[in-house]
């Protein structure tokens, strides 16, 4: 009894699912050559599931991320050619899934705030559903798979036969010789190719001098990340230098945490402070962290607080390491907030700078020597921070005994430094109520630079200077300059993520070619 025929002819359905992925594929690989600097960085750096060590290993490699930068574009474009056209398929379909393997096991749908591609629901996206499709195609019969493959097996076959025609070829069935209607089908994807890749050359302007430099990508599909996202790890000149405080090895330069807990001293701006708590979402917080980690930045300063540490809870937990230096909030004789830093995997800890400079104006001296005392005695390096230069003077002469002091640093001249002879102290000022503005104004945090550096040219302690860009007031290399040249031994700067490589190669040139410096390391 003769087989019905089938609604569409064999294999029909997997080749045209074929062609869509080859050109998906393809068209990833073929655009990420229109992006200016893309790389993989992003895609690696949220990575939080198996191989997350490796994948962190390699953005902090730039010569390594640069390999697999050209591996993957390349292997975008190869796989998807092969698929597209038919040609060496079973080849192109392992490499394929392979490919996208990797894909879903850095960012798998099923762990949290993993990218939000197309098609991810639950354990299910786009990249597994591909490699499901690429893994039937790897089976099918080669007879049914049309492209370049058959195509040339066709006329290889074709002339075995003219050479010994007494040997009838059984394995190809008679429907498959030498048809002009298969030839068509093997060479269809061909001008289709032509088409597609002359639309994307329009797209990209390849094909106008007037369009290159109004280049817009959206390839933001499973194999490629959100352009916006891109840091390019080869502009890393080198991993930032560091020191320590007793036990504790610290980068030198120390990112801030007042953006991370939504602060800006953005004076009337009041708006300011609202953009930067919406841009600093939790996984925009710990994608920072993941790039601190790869240009060599070790230690961060943030505040101790519950926002603070769910977010370092989360970024523990995908395997990150960075330090915390915690700014803590004693009251009086409670210690709550301190020991909450401490339990929490604190390496070290301080009073904030405001609390100190009240506590030394109003002579509290065994308040601000409590928790720094108690700090030390959890085997944790303890300090003080303070605005005023009247703070590490304060403990030092009554005997505070400290790890490090922090103290705000930068020169004035700024063209919005309030004028000199209307300075007055920070700490001087306690009640909000009765200042006076013509003697304090929230643009200037350091009054005296030249007494703050020749304080500590004196002093054996390490000292982290930080406000040294007076809020975004001082060009970062003129102000990390400034305060290495004047003592400091590291400095503490609040930066966003896009911030964060030009500020960890001005720190890696400065420390590396010399400069200028009469007080000796003390970190």
């Amino acid at each position: 009894m003769k087989a019905e025929n089938p609604i569409l002819p064999p294999g029909i359905v997997l080749n045209v699912l074929r062609i869509m992925i080859g050109w998906h594929f393809l068209y990833e690989g073929v655009s990420k050559t229109a992006m200016e600097n893309w790389s993989s960085y992003a895609y690696l750096m949220e990575s939080k599931w198996l191989l997350s060590g490796f994948f962190h290993w390699i953005i902090a490699h730039p010569s390594w991320l640069t390999i697999v930068d050209i591996l993957n574009i390349w292997g975008l474009i190869l796989i998807g050619l092969g698929l597209f056209l038919g040609m060496f398929t079973r080849v192109a379909s392992i490499t394929g899934i392979g490919l996208l393997l990797l894909y879903y096991i850095a960012n798998p749908p099923f762990i949290e705030a993993s990218l939000p591609f197309a098609g991810s629901r639950f354990f299910l996206n786009l990249n597994l559903i591909e490699a499901g499709i690429l893994l039937l195609i790897l089976f099918q019969d080669r007879r049914y798979i049309w492209g370049i493959d058959r195509l040339v097996k066709q006329v290889i076959e074709h002339r075995q036969e003219k050479l010994f025609p007494k040997q009838e070829n059984k394995h190809v069935p008679p429907e498959f010789k030498n048809s002009r209607r298969e030839l068509i089908k093997d060479i269809a994807s061909i001008p289709v190719l032509g088409f597609a890749l002359f639309g994307m050359a329009r797209k990209y302007g390849w094909l106008s001098f007037e369009e290159k430099n109004m280049v817009t990508v959206d390839a933001t599909t499973t194999a490629t990340v959100l352009s916006a996202k891109s840091r390019d790890m080869r502009d890393l000149k080198g991993k930032v230098p560091s020191g320590k405080i007793k036990h504790v090895e610290m980068s030198r330069i120390i990112p801030g945490g007042n953006l991370v807990a939504g602060f800006a001293h953005a004076r009337d701006l009041i708006y300011v402070s609202n953009m930067i708590k919406n841009y600093f979402t939790d996984e925009k917080v710990i994608e920072t962290l993941w790039l601190y980690e790869a240009c060599g930045i070790n230690t961060t300063i943030m505040r101790t607080d519950e926002q603070t540490i769910r977010i370092l809870n989360k970024y523990r937990k995908r395997g990150g390491k960075i330090k915390w230096l915690a700014q803590t909030y004693p009251i009086e004789e409670d210690y709550t907030n301190v020991k909450m830093a401490i339990d929490e995997g604190a390496v070290g800890a301080f009073v904030m700078g405001g609390i100190a400079d009240r506590l030394v104006a109003e002579n509290r001296l065994e308040q601000l020597a409590g928790p720094v005392e108690y700090i030390r005695s959890q085997g944790l390096i303890a300090g003080t921070a303070g605005h005023a230069i009247q703070v590490p003077m304060a403990c030092m002469n009554h005997g505070i005994e400290v790890d490090f002091f922090m103290k705000t640093f930068h020169h004035d001249r700024y063209w919005s430094a309030h004028p000199f002879e209307n300075r007055k102290e920070y700490m001087h000022d306690i009640d909000d109520s009765s200042l006076d503005r013509n003697q304090y104004h929230d643009n200037l945090w350091c009054p005296s630079a030249d007494e703050v550096s020749a304080f500590f040219r004196n002093s054996n302690v390490p000292w982290i200077a930080y406000k040294v860009l007076a809020a975004g007031a001082i060009d970062p290399e003129e102000g990390f300059r400034h305060a290495f040249e004047s003592g400091a031994d590291f400095i503490c700067v609040g930066m966003f993520d896009f911030q964060v490589i030009p500020n960890a190669n001005i720190v890696y040139s400065l420390l590396n070619n010399g400069f200028k410096r009469e007080r000796q390391w003390y970190a």
